[in-house]
């Protein structure tokens, strides 16, 4: 008697159309993950850039850098380098404008590379 031994045609194909929706299904989880793990690591930045600019502020008589490049010059050095951010653009800082209210501004202009628009992270800014 001869033996029929092997998948049929169809269970092939039940087989790589379950394995295709499990894959999207993953990939479709994973990329919004991606997203979220990008604004939590700009949001990281930005608090840690936030306290070192109050500290230069502290050493400085209260004197807010005008550049985060600032922070990297003079006696003492606040930061190593300035990082990019998760998308590879330069973190934003606008300076006070009052120095009593200290109300800087360290931003990133988000996954577009466009500032001030609603893709923007800030330490304030929700999760998508």
């Amino acid at each position: 008697m001869k033996s029929n031994s092997g998948f049929t045609l169809i269970e092939l194909i039940l087989v790589t159309v379950i394995i295709g929706i499990l894959a999207g299904m993953i990939t479709a989880n994973y990329s919004g993950r991606v997203r979220e793990t990008q604004i939590r690591a700009a949001k990281g930045d930005i608090a840690t850039l936030s306290t070192q600019v109050d500290l230069y502020a502290l050493d400085n008589n209260d004197s807010y850098p005008k550049a985060l490049d600032d922070l990297m010059t003079g006696k003492r050095r606040y930061i190593r380098e300035l990082r990019p951010d998760p998308w590879g653009n330069q973190y934003l800082y606008k300076p006070p404008t009052d120095v009593l209210l200290a109300d800087y501004q360290i931003y990133s202009a988000g996954p577009d590379g466009i500032p001030d628009n609603e893709d923007d992270v800030t330490s304030s800014s929700p999760m998508p």
